[in-house]
């Protein structure tokens, strides 16, 4: 009864005293396309001005994408807020940032780069209605190389074997969560190496999926390049994932085996008068260990690195400036 009696006036105060919709757009380096999405977005957003917040995180742009945004905000004053970062902390940290600083209850995450269709705002939105704390935006079809796609296909694939619980594959970073999914995030998952859709699959919350065709991007390049891709790759999974680090043991029982078949050879060659060219076999078994061992050596290095990020204690964020927040 208390618990029913409890939920009713959280309910009733988050109707009258927070927002129904916070969009947390990251931008880097975007300023011919942030004019066109805010149109957009508000061609297509399901709930009234008064009722939405805007979140723009300028992660450190060199061009004139924080003079725009600035405009953006003045001309849309109250419901359209900017958070300007010292310098380029990466998508990941302004998504984080963009939650942080969001007052209402859903937030969806969406790209300034025009390639998550904000039509789909509306059917998120429903869903979340319909009682869903997480809503995905999964890609249709492969959007890529076929190369990219089973790479994309077997880390979601290691992912799932890894952590008990099946990871939807070719998800990207536009999503919505409720507000408790955003409160854990605000003081729970605070990594330097984060990997936020990730996280919010593993939560355990009601999710749903609902998926969307990439449209081609409308101006500029994407920030990510195929080495900025491989590197988040790495990291998530190494961030997720026990596996890297029990390769050594998978590696070592292969070289107990490796080694008893090449003694045994080299045993059974002596006894019949055909001994192995000993100077060979020695400078090859050499080097090869050397290598697996400078291998499993960089993936303890690479752990290392990590737990060093994390005990350093830094901020995911810093910012220089905030605007049409009352702080």
């Amino acid at each position: 009864m208390i618990c029913k009696v409890f939920n009713r006036i959280s309910y009733f105060y988050q109707k009258l005293f927070m927002k129904d919709l916070a969009l947390v757009i990251s931008a880097y380096n975007e300023e011919d396309n942030l004019e066109p999405l805010i149109a957009d977005i508000l061609k297509y957003v399901p709930v009234e001005k008064n009722r939405l917040e805007i979140i723009f995180v300028n992660d450190g742009s060199t061009d004139k994408s924080g003079e725009i945004i600035n405009s953006l905000c003045e001309k849309n004053n109250g419901f359209i807020k900017a958070l300007h970062f010292s310098r380029n902390f990466g998508h990941e940290a302004a998504m984080i940032a963009g939650i942080d600083y969001s007052e209402s209850r859903a937030v969806i995450c969406i790209d300034s780069d025009l390639q998550n269709p904000a039509e789909k705002i509306a059917d998120m939105y429903k869903e979340f209605n319909s009682g869903k704390d997480i809503v995905l935006m999964q890609r249709s079809g492969n959007s890529g190389s076929l190369l990219r796609s089973f790479f994309n296909r077997a880390f979601y694939r290691h992912l799932s074997r890894q952590n008990s619980r099946k990871y939807i594959h070719n998800v990207s970073d536009f999503f919505l969560i409720s507000k408790r999914v955003a409160d854990i995030l605000k003081t729970e998952y605070r990594e330097r190496n984060r990997f936020i859709r990730g996280y919010i699959q593993n939560m355990g919350f009601e999710l749903s999926v609902l998926k969307y065709d990439v449209p081609v991007r409308y101006a500029g390049k994407s920030k990510y390049s195929r080495k900025k891709l491989v590197r988040y790759s790495v990291n998530s999974l190494m961030s997720n994932s026990k596996f890297p680090l029990l390769i050594s043991w998978y590696i070592g029982v292969v070289m107990i085996i490796f080694s008893a078949v090449v003694g045994l050879y080299s045993l059974i060659m002596y006894f019949i008068d055909k001994p192995v060219s000993g100077y060979t076999t020695i400078v090859v078994l050499i080097s090869f260990i050397a290598a697996v061992q400078f291998f499993i050596l960089g993936i303890m290095g690479r752990y290392i690195a990590f737990i060093f990020d994390e005990i350093k204690n830094r901020p995911v964020y810093l910012v220089d400036r905030r605007v049409n927040f009352n702080l």
